[in-house]
């Protein structure tokens, strides 16, 4: 199955601005805001396979230690069409029960779960600006090019280093109240993880990604 999930950037807020949810002002979170797109730093290790630009379309590198578990050394596939995945889209394609994302960002092609880190939304009907996604249900924003969150949901929880950040209201809404009890203990508790990546290269007009192997039967 392959999903158009182009975004709207008529509605899309500026998506690498960094938000600090730690402390809400009148109910809405505070922002600070970030180098755009600056994914990793220059020196960090980069999986060797995916950094090349090619057929006029670039690879996004990601971290080494991001790639997903069981990718490694695995066979390229095709995935889809590069003419099928202009600047700007993103496209859900399933394999089995794994349902990747495949992105076309502003600094290139990623591939990684179509399932958001947070609550495992499909971030793949959400909205792409420049390298980060932003996630349907809770208003998350993920860096694509860093793996990591660049503003947490807003039912708060835990970061990935495990600081916690409160539920937050969006600009022009009313404060949101969370009342105590079992369902606000699981927000949270509620740990957003690094995003992680499968290998992409780029032949022949063809999007591949390395998958891991997957069960049969």
């Amino acid at each position: 199955m392959v999903r158009d999930a182009e975004s709207d950037g008529g509605n899309a807020s500026r998506a690498c601005h960094m938000v600090r949810d730690a402390e809400s002002d009148g109910g809405n979170a505070s922002r600070a805001v970030a180098p755009r797109c600056a994914g990793p730093s220059r020196d960090a290790a980069y999986d060797g396979r995916v950094t090349r630009t090619v057929e006029s379309a670039q690879v996004l590198p990601y971290p080494r230690e991001l790639q997903a578990v069981g990718s490694e050394s695995r066979p390229f596939e095709h995935l889809l069409d590069l003419a099928d995945l202009p600047p700007g889209a993103m496209r859900r394609i399933t394999r089995g029960e794994l349902d990747v994302l495949v992105a076309h960002t502003a600094r290139g092609i990623a591939a990684t779960d179509d399932r958001c880190p947070h609550m495992s939304a499909p971030l793949s009907i959400g909205v792409l600006e420049d390298c980060v996604v932003g996630c349907p249900l809770h208003e998350g924003r993920f860096d694509l090019a860093s793996g990591r969150p660049v503003r947490m949901p807003t039912t708060g929880g835990l970061d990935p280093e495990g600081r916690y950040h409160p539920v937050w209201t969006p600009s022009g809404s009313a404060p949101k109240v969370d009342p105590p009890g079992k369902k606000a203990e699981a927000r949270q508790l509620t740990r957003v993880r690094l995003l992680r990546y499968y290998p992409v290269r780029i032949r022949d007009g063809s999007i591949e990604v390395a998958l891991p192997q997957l069960p049969t039967g």
